[in-house]
C-alpha cells in the first residue's frame, strides 16, 4: 500500500474558489479502484495550507490516478488559484495493526 502525505498551499482569499474543485477531486477519487483513503483539510493555523492523505492499493492504480482526467482538471486550475509550494512524499506502508 502506499501513503501519500503533504500539503498544498494557496492564497487565503482563493478558498471559496478552490472548494467545490476539491471536492469535486475528492470524490472522483474515492470512486477509484484501488483508493483507500482520499483527503483535504484545511490548516486551523495557517490560512490557504491544505493537508493531503491519500492511500492506493499500489503504484499500478497510482499510475491510473496520476492520469486520470479529474486530476488533469484540478492541476489546470492551480494556477488560476494561486496553488504553489506543493510538498507531498509516497511512503510504502503495510497493513494496519490494531490500536
Amino acid at each position: 500500500m502506499l501513503l501519500i502525505i503533504g500539503t498544498i498551499s494557496l492564497p487565503a482569499n482563493n478558498l471559496t474558489a478552490a472548494r467545490p474543485l476539491m471536492l469535486r477531486m475528492v470524490e472522483a477519487s474515492r470512486a477509484e479502484e484501488g483508493c483507500v483513503e482520499y483527503g483535504y483539510a484545511e490548516d486551523v493555523l495557517e490560512p490557504g495550507l491544505i493537508h493531503i492523505k491519500e492511500i492506493w492499493t499500489d503504484q499500478s492504480v497510482l499510475d491510473r490516478h496520476f492520469a486520470s482526467d479529474h486530476i488533469a482538471e484540478w492541476r489546470k486550475a492551480w494556477p488560476d488559484l494561486g496553488i504553489g509550494d506543493r510538498r507531498l512524499r509516497i511512503y510504502e506502508i503495510g497493513e494496519p495493526r490494531p490500536t
